[in-house]
C-alpha cells in the first residue's frame, strides 16, 4: 500500500507524524511525504473555503501520484474554521481515495505534550504532567523549553521522533480530543 503523507511543518517531515501513522495501522505500507505548501500544487478553485480547496488539491494530486492513501495533517493555529474546512474535505466526494485528515489544536507539537512519560523517557529527566496540550498557545516553545533542560543532546526533531514512537495513543486521544482523536479514528480506519 502506497501511502501520501501531506502536512506543515518539518518536525512532521522528519518523520514524527509517519511514527504515528504507523503505529496508528500503517505499520506495513510505503510512504512518499510532501509540505501542503508545495508551490507546485495550486488550490482547487471550485467552491469552498481556504483550506477546504487545499485538502481537496491534495486528493486529486494523490490520485495523480496513483498513492492508495491520502493522509493530510494541517495546524489549527488558532483559526477554528480549519476543524470545520478539513472536515468537510474529508467527507467530499469529489474523490473516492482512501483518506485520513486531521487538524492538530493548536498544532502538531502540542500533541508532543500529552504524555509526561513518553516525555520523562525521551528527555532523560523527570517531566511533569503538562497542561491540557491544546490550549497551550505556544506549544512548540514549551518543547523547545523543555528539550533545553534536557541532558540529552538531540534536536528538537529527534525529540518528537523519540516522543511519536513512545507516546501512549490512547492517552493522545484523551488528552488532544479535538485534533489528535477524531484524526487516530480516521488513520485507523483507511488501514483497517
Amino acid at each position: 500500500m502506497k501511502v501520501l503523507i501531506v502536512s506543515e511543518g518539518k518536525h512532521e517531515q522528519s518523520g514524527a507524524l509517519e511514527s504515528l501513522v504507523r503505529r496508528l495501522g500503517g505499520g506495513e505500507a510505503t510512504y512518499e511525504q510532501d509540505k501542503i505548501s508545495n508551490s507546485r500544487i495550486h488550490a482547487y478553485h471550485g467552491r469552498g473555503d481556504g483550506y477546504f480547496k487545499r485538502a481537496v488539491r491534495w486528493l486529486l494530486e494523490a490520485e495523480r501520484r496513483g498513492v492508495d492513501v491520502l493522509i493530510l495533517l494541517v495546524d489549527e493555529d488558532g483559526q477554528r474554521e480549519r476543524l470545520t474546512q478539513i472536515t468537510t474535505a474529508q467527507d467530499t466526494t469529489q474523490s473516492h481515495l482512501r483518506r485520513a485528515m486531521g487538524v492538530a489544536v493548536r498544532t502538531f507539537d502540542a500533541w508532543m505534550l500529552a504524555d509526561e512519560s513518553a516525555l520523562t523517557s525521551v528527555l532523560g529527566y523527570e517531566v511533569n504532567r503538562r497542561p491540557d496540550p491544546e490550549t497551550i498557545h505556544q506549544p512548540k516553545e514549551d518543547c523547545a523549553a523543555l528539550l533545553e533542560d534536557s541532558p540529552n543532546d538531540m534536536a528538537q526533531s529527534e525529540m518528537y521522533a523519540g516522543i511519536t514512537d513512545q507516546v501512549d495513543l490512547g492517552i493522545l486521544s484523551q488528552r488532544c480530543p479535538l485534533g489528535f482523536g477524531p484524526f487516530s479514528t480516521r488513520v485507523r480506519a483507511v488501514f483497517a
